[in-house]
């Protein structure tokens, strides 16, 4: 049976999600990620696997549901933490980040009889997923993690290597306000959707915008890099 890896950034307020900011404050945003990072945790928990492990960046909060061992991420770039991870595996494991919280069971129910590796790609150009039946850091050490074509290329050191890839289906992962609304009407009864409209509300409430881009963001504000593979580093930002 297969190991299941969620890599993850403790959810504090000004360390994570900050692309969220604005339209929401970073209480908001780190109580956001925490909310999505609550639901993958749980749809992990309900998915069958030989073994459940956070690999987390922080310490773990109440959000953490039992059955999941924690090891924290190594140093290094993305692309080294991601290898790091798989380093500790020896058999089948399938890798996802925390900003997908409308992942499914079914999706990560993985079977490795037909293929060697399974491929998640996300709709801003890196990966949701990435499973490997003979994990192999040296696949994703030096793929570049903050580039459109993060997911092309690590897709072609999967096929380079010689494996048999299936591709799971695109994901579209929160990185913004829009890309927030957009998962939450995916998963309408999750954790992420009910913190997300509180959110909404008081923004409504306070006579601001509800919509996102309602605030100018600030200049040179730098990105949060929040345990997933993507563009930037969506991280499995």
């Amino acid at each position: 049976m297969t190991t299941l890896l969620v890599i993850a950034k403790e959810p504090r307020p000004g360390r994570v999600k900050t692309r969220l900011t604005p339209p929401f404050t970073p209480d908001e945003a780190a109580e956001l990620a925490e909310a999505a990072l609550a639901d993958t945790l749980h749809t992990v928990a309900a998915t069958p696997a030989s073994r459940r492990v956070l690999v987390l960046d922080g310490a773990p909060g109440p959000w953490l549901p039992s059955g999941f061992d924690v090891v924290p991420q190594c140093a290094g770039g993305l692309d080294e933490r991601l290898a790091d991870a798989f380093a500790h595996c020896d058999g089948p494991a399938l890798l996802i980040g925390m900003d997908t919280p409308q992942v499914t069971p079914e999706l990560l129910t993985v079977d490795f009889a037909t293929c060697d590796a399974f491929f998640g790609p996300a709709e801003d150009g890196g990966f949701w997923a990435l499973g490997l039946a003979h994990p192999d850091p040296a696949l994703l050490r030096g793929v570049p993690m903050s580039t459109a074509g993060t997911g092309a290329v690590q897709r072609d050191r999967l096929l380079a290597a010689g494996l048999r890839v299936r591709d799971l289906p695109r994901l579209r992962d929160v990185d913004t306000a829009a890309d927030a609304h957009a998962v939450a009407a995916l998963a309408p009864h999750g954790r992420f959707a009910a913190r997300l409209a509180r959110c909404t509300s008081v923004t409504a409430v306070t006579g601001g915008d509800s919509g996102p881009g309602s605030r100018t963001t600030p200049p040179g504000r730098p990105d949060d890099a929040d345990s997933q593979p993507r563009t930037r580093p969506t991280t499995p930002r």
